[in-house]
């Protein structure tokens, strides 16, 4: 094993040990681990990122199922549009995308610009989300029937951007699922997780095919990271999650910044 790997598998780490502290935001990291640590090309980086999120999720899903905090019913209105989109998006759109999207004088915009550049937009819409302050749960909101058909809608825009950038997208689905499918935030926290387990898995398999999978170090770096969910569950009894939460959301916006100034400047 080389220097970067190891240096990826501690990044591995690092996400779990996130996602176990906070209850989310560690999967943003996955990709520029994937990228600018390990050298992977971003359509591959989305990937793998997909399948690790997925997996990961699972994990969490699975323990908010048992204690009742995910709505099943609301989950099915907003995954299935959701999963959807994103096997389409990973399936079609992203092969269809060409090398070279548009050319301005000497500067191109690639395939590989676009992504990346889409996913730092999307890591300073996440930090902004978590540097807000909590508002109070909103207690009456439209009827389920209008609510469950803005869900579809916004499930189809999650669904696509999530399949672009292979982030969960769970700072935009959480305040979903409390304004429009009235859920509470503890439950909307368990039913977010299952969706994005869901997304995830089922976008990672609209890639089988289209990539080439190097099954053990992908097998190997989730591994790692459900370790790390694991450690940092036991970590978040002694840490106060609110502030790692806002700390971890000014450092998430930098690294948006400098991913951005990095792609198109640098």
């Amino acid at each position: 094993m080389d220097i970067t790997q190891l240096i990826g598998f501690i990044g591995a780490l690092v996400v779990g040990l996130v996602l176990g502290l906070t209850g989310g935001g560690g999967s943003i990291l996955t990709v520029p681990i994937l990228v600018y640590l390990l050298m992977l090309n971003p359509v591959t980086a989305t990937a793998y990122s997909l399948f690790i999120v997925g997996v990961s999720s699972s994990f969490g899903a699975f323990r908010n199922y048992q204690k009742g905090l995910v709505d099943l019913k609301i989950a099915a209105v907003f995954a299935v549009p959701a999963f959807t989109m994103v096997y389409l998006t990973r399936k079609f759109i992203i092969p269809a995308i060409p090398d070279n999207i548009y050319e301005i004088g000497s500067f191109v915009i690639t395939k590989d610009l676009f992504i990346m550049v889409m996913f730092a937009l999307m890591m300073v819409i996440a930090s902004v989300t978590m540097l807000q302050p909590k508002k109070n749960e909103h207690k009456e909101h439209a009827h389920r029937k209008l609510s469950n058909l803005l869900i579809f809608n916004q499930a189809i825009v999650i669904g696509f951007f999530t399949g672009i950038v292979g982030a969960g997208g769970g700072f935009i689905i959480i305040p979903a699922l409390i304004i429009l499918g009235n859920l509470s935030m503890k439950k909307a926290v368990g039913t977010s997780l299952f969706i994005i387990a869901i997304n995830s898995l089922i976008g990672f398999m609209g890639d089988v095919g289209n990539i080439e999978i190097d099954w053990v170090f992908l097998l190997s770096f989730t591994l790692i990271a459900i370790v790390g969910i694991f450690l940092g569950g036991y970590l978040s009894n002694y840490i106060s999650g609110k502030k790692l939460k806002k700390g971890f959301g000014w450092f998430i916006l930098v690294m948006g910044v400098y991913i951005i100034i990095k792609e198109l400047v640098m």
